[in-house]
């Protein structure tokens, strides 16, 4: 081989290794950079929870955002919190931001949402608002628009009547269950012990002994 040729081949193979170099570098900078941004885009993908949800349902109903901030932040369920104010918002005539209050202060919003649906549809719109009044003060919300859609829809008496009638009987409930399930200790006197019951132990017939004989 001349020694042009072998001049040629030198350069051609310094040329290629530097073209080369030069694209491993940026390819390991790329590299470098996604291993730096996958988990930044993983972990925000796990924002996307019960508040991310609450706060859009609330907004879809016209919540402005500084209330639906507070609301879904402090809620123990977001999502329950935001499903019980879109549920009473599409079902009723109670608007969401009326509902939002009630519905955070519910122990099960969810139960609320049914009691208030329920209420309303039965007592028409004069009571939409005491709807949410009556079902936040129950402890048993399902159970109290049970009563009221059942009794309004058999007897004939005027709205708050039955909301009344029915909120008393849900306290009564809720009280004697309450009562009777807890059995009230026995107390003895101060400075008394308890007494305690003994049985006696059966005492055996004495036999007499006969006198021996020789």
């Amino acid at each position: 081989m001349s020694m042009s040729k072998k001049v040629v081949n030198r350069a051609k193979n310094k040329q290629s290794n530097s073209t080369s170099r030069i694209l491993i570098v940026p390819v390991l900078a790329v590299a470098g950079w996604l291993t730096t941004i996958l988990p930044n885009v993983a972990v925000a993908a796990s924002y996307t929870n019960d508040y991310s949800v609450c706060a859009a349902g609330l907004l879809s109903v016209g919540v402005t955002a500084e209330a639906a901030s507070p609301a879904c932040a402090k809620a123990l369920r977001p999502r329950d919190l935001a499903a019980c104010v879109v549920k009473i918002e599409k079902q009723t005539q109670i608007a969401a931001t009326d509902a939002l209050s009630s519905c955070g202060k519910a122990r099960r919003p969810e139960e609320l949402a049914t009691c208030v649906v329920g209420v309303s549809s039965i007592t028409k719109e004069a009571v939409n608002p005491e709807a949410l009044n009556y079902c936040g003060r129950s402890l048993l919300p399902v159970r109290f628009g049970q009563c009221v859609v059942g009794l309004r829809s058999k007897i004939d008496l005027p709205p708050t009547q039955v909301l009344d009638t029915c909120i008393d009987a849900s306290d009564s409930v809720l009280g004697a269950s309450s009562s009777s399930s807890s059995t009230p200790p026995t107390l003895s006197p101060a400075g008394s012990s308890p007494s305690i019951e003994t049985t006696p132990f059966p005492t055996q017939p004495v036999v007499p002994t006969q006198p021996r004989t020789n």
